[in-house]
């Protein structure tokens, strides 16, 4: 365990978060004062901290400091940490123990005084935030302070907060506190309790061993401007709003243009869909439509032109796709505008739409007209290599998943090898695999989706619903001579049992179960084809 002694001016309310996160195993071992009706010590003592009091008596700097180091020197610690401390400290003191750290209320070198915030709202600036740093001696031979010095030893992390409009000093100061210092001081703490910052005084630095990550970064900083306030969330009584990055380069619902004014903002579920439909598009270089409820496809296909896409895409399922969201990767001409609104639907976003083509779509009231504003091409440009999904507590990121699978990706692993055209549909069946819930299966013939099992708890659920939407609801389609996409592999072999039943005769899957070769003989068994990608694609949110 990493001791700290602590010495605060006040409520020590940076001191008593650190003691309650133990960040990296610290923990106080001894919290000092300079006044003995300082709240800070009270607190300590109901926690069992032992505490000491030194008050300024009007001794020197340097004799006040030897004071303090008696009043320390029965103690054990690896650790200063300063908390509103209203001393300049001396090399009397820094000398004769551990690092010393504070944390200062402004991203330094910027307002370093005794008044930051108000320097800060003072000065205009948007961003304010708080500095962690190791203390050097600011004063010279005689003692004195030497202004220049103060708050300039090294920085060992710094939090950034936003000023907003009406801020006063005290709902600033309360800010920077609460989302500023209560990050950036635990976090230094761990980063030495847990030796991985190393102090160089002469370059006036501290290097921070990162933890090994790979193309992940070590630490995260987030900075997003809110873009929206939505309806609500989720349902009617959650609050909502929508932030954007205005640094991305990628064809995105958040920048889109709405085009038809007078219709209803986006909710939060509209973005949610939106986003998701967007990506599977994103997918295909042919033209292609996607039409998607509560973030799983309804129906995907590709032809020769947009409109044939997208009805093929609608007949997967129009009763699932009624009230869903609309992706093309074309700009929208008459004849597609004409089908969406045969039906009702919330958004429909494109790269661009033709004037018969808009004045078609916004006759209806209620349908959002998204224009990504970008050429097709641009589509398939990805520049934001991450995503990522808060959690309460922290956040979630990992690489978006844009591996792609070719031809020689595949292992034919069944006696009977496809045809040309069976792994054209389950190149394509892949792509939209990797935008399904899982457990996720899905039915494609030529290119178009014929049925889809969607977020289920078992597989052989998903292909049974899969069979019975394309039995039930699709139009014009069936799953005879269908192929069947699995985001990941079988456990065992009855899910292609199911499959045949439905009449698939092919199968693309990721491999790498126990039972695979249960699964081949089975497929062997029916006649069955069969690849693997070698690669899964789950997809959880």
């Amino acid at each position: 365990m990493t001791r700290i002694a602590g010495l605060a001016g006040n409520r020590g309310r940076n001191l008593l978060h650190i003691d309650d996160l133990e960040p990296g195993g610290a923990a106080l071992a001894v919290v000092l004062a300079t006044d003995a009706d300082a709240p800070v010590l009270d607190a300590a003592a109901e926690r069992g901290i032992p505490t000491e009091v030194v008050p300024r008596d009007g001794d020197s700097r340097r004799d006040h400091e030897r004071r303090v180091l008696d009043a320390l020197s029965p103690y054990e610690f690896d650790l200063v940490c300063l908390d509103g401390y209203m001393r300049i400290l001396s090399d009397t003191f820094l000398d004769e123990v551990p690092t010393t750290l504070n944390v200062h209320p402004s991203l330094l070198p910027s307002f370093p005084g005794m008044d930051a915030w108000g320097d800060a709202l003072d000065a205009g600036v948007k961003t304010v935030g708080c500095t962690v740093h190791v203390v050097t001696d600011a004063t010279n031979a005689a003692g004195n302070v030497v202004e220049s010095e103060v708050d300039g030893g090294p920085i060992v992390t710094q939090e950034p907060v936003p000023v907003y409009e009406g801020d006063d000093r005290e709902s600033l100061k309360e800010r920077v506190l609460y989302e500023g210092e209560f990050k950036a001081y635990p976090r230094a703490v761990k980063w030495f309790a847990e030796g991985r910052a190393t102090v160089d005084l002469e370059s006036n630095t501290v290097a921070v061993e990162a933890d090994e990550g790979g193309a992940l970064p070590a630490r995260r900083v987030v900075t997003e401007d809110r873009h929206a306030e939505l309806r609500y969330g989720e349902n009617p009584h959650q609050d909502a709003a929508l932030y954007a990055d205005y640094t991305c380069e990628e064809p995105s619902v958040v920048h889109a243009d709405q085009l038809n004014e007078g219709a209803k903002a986006l909710s939060y579920n509209n973005y949610n869909d939106a986003d998701g439909a967007l990506n599977l598009i994103k997918e295909f270089d042919e033209p292609a439509a996607a039409v998607i409820k509560h973030t799983n496809p309804a129906g995907c296909a590709t032809a020769d032109t947009l409109a044939e896409a997208y009805s093929d895409a609608l007949s997967t399922d129009a009763k699932s796709a009624y009230g869903g969201i609309v992706a093309l990767n074309r700009e929208c001409d008459a004849e597609t505008a004409e089908l969406v609104n045969d039906s009702f639907k919330e958004v429909v976003v494109a790269p661009g739409y033709t004037d018969d083509a808009l004045a078609t779509l916004t006759e209806k009231k209620n349908l959002r007209v998204l224009d990504l504003g970008c050429e097709p091409a641009a589509l398939r440009e990805r520049s934001e290599p991450m995503t990522s999904k808060d959690l309460v507590g922290g956040t979630l990121v990992q690489e978006r998943d844009l591996a792609a699978v070719t031809r020689r990706d595949l292992e034919v692993v069944t006696e009977r090898e496809p045809t040309d055209e069976e792994i054209e549909t389950m190149l394509f069946a892949w792509k939209v695999q990797k935008h399904v819930k899982s457990n996720g299966i899905v039915f494609a013939k030529d290119t178009e989706t014929v049925g889809l099992g969607v977020g289920q708890v078992s597989r052989v659920d998903a292909v049974e619903i899969a069979a019975m939407k394309a039995e039930r609801d699709a139009e014009g389609k069936s799953a005879d001579g269908a192929v069947m996409g699995s985001d990941a592999f079988f456990p065992f072999p009855d899910a292609v049992e199911k499959a045949a039943e439905a009449g698939i005769e092919a199968v693309i899957q990721p491999g790498g179960s126990k039972r695979d070769d249960q699964v081949i003989e089975a497929c062997d068994e029916l006649g069955m084809t069969m690849v693997m990608t070698g690669q899964r694609c789950f997809r959880h949110d």
